[in-house]
């Protein structure tokens, strides 16, 4: 059984997040998920250059050195693609609902990614992620070696119908089209996405005064938006017109 630990981050726009952190059973789990999918992945590409040889005539050395070539490539670039181009989640994080991030909070990157990752094998000495799970227990923000070096946490997604609120429509009356949010900078986008993602974490009026002081707090860098909306659904309005999306 896993407790959770809640990290609280506070932005630049003075609004704290609260990050839940990920523990080692669960990430243990979502490594074997995705140690059986490399490992399924290797075995067909195995077939596929067994057959491909007897067809073509490849060599078995040949086979033996592309597989071991395509191999290589697979394990090492896996967790970086998906970390990098899924928001930090491969099929084994999604399965359990974990994600990547840097430790303010905002996505990660190839580098971050990467450094992370190479250290990876470190985790699993002396055998089944020992080392890994312990240096997790004993850190404050649950990092393994390779988190603590790049500067990056597991945390838990809380999503509705499999899919993160902040990517959920805007209610029929609200267009954003039209608004000029060129004021608006990456990193308070990403702050407003980091709030609506997890606001269900947040109960009653704490949750309704910081999407209150949040909105309010960029509402003077955007032109165009209705007076009336505020709070939660402004900031979903903004993140629509930042990213080019209406309802």
């Amino acid at each position: 059984m896993e407790y959770d630990d809640v990290l609280t981050i506070a932005t630049p726009e003075g609004v704290e997040m609260h990050l839940t952190l990920a523990g080692p059973a669960s990430r243990f789990v979502s490594a074997i998920v995705d140690i059986l999918i490399q490992a399924a992945l290797l075995v067909c590409v195995a077939v596929v250059l067994g057959l491909a040889g007897k067809g073509i005539g490849l060599g078995s050395g040949v086979a033996l050195l592309l597989w071991a070539v395509i191999s290589f490539a697979l394990i090492t670039f896996y967790d970086i693609f998906f970390e990098v181009f899924q928001s930090g989640r491969t099929p084994g994080k999604r399965l359990n609902g974990l994600r990547v991030v840097r430790v303010e909070g905002h996505p990660v990157n190839f580098l971050t990614s990467a450094v992370r990752n190479v250290i990876r094998p470190v985790d699993f000495l002396p055998t089944a992620y020992l080392l890994g799970a312990v240096v997790i227990l004993a850190t404050r923000k649950n990092q393994r070696i390779g988190d603590v070096i790049a500067g990056t946490l597991v945390v838990r997604e809380h999503a509705v119908g499999g899919r993160s609120e902040f990517a959920r429509p805007l209610p029929t009356p609200v267009r954003a089209s039209a608004w000029d949010t060129s004021g608006i900078t990456q990193e308070e986008i990403a702050t407003v996405k980091q709030f609506l993602e997890r606001r269900h974490d947040i109960e009653g009026d704490p949750r309704t005064e910081l999407a209150t002081t949040l909105a309010e707090r960029l509402r003077p860098k955007v032109t165009g938006a209705p007076s009336d909306l505020r709070g939660e659904q402004f900031l979903l309005a903004l993140l629509a017109a930042k990213s080019g999306r209406t309802s």
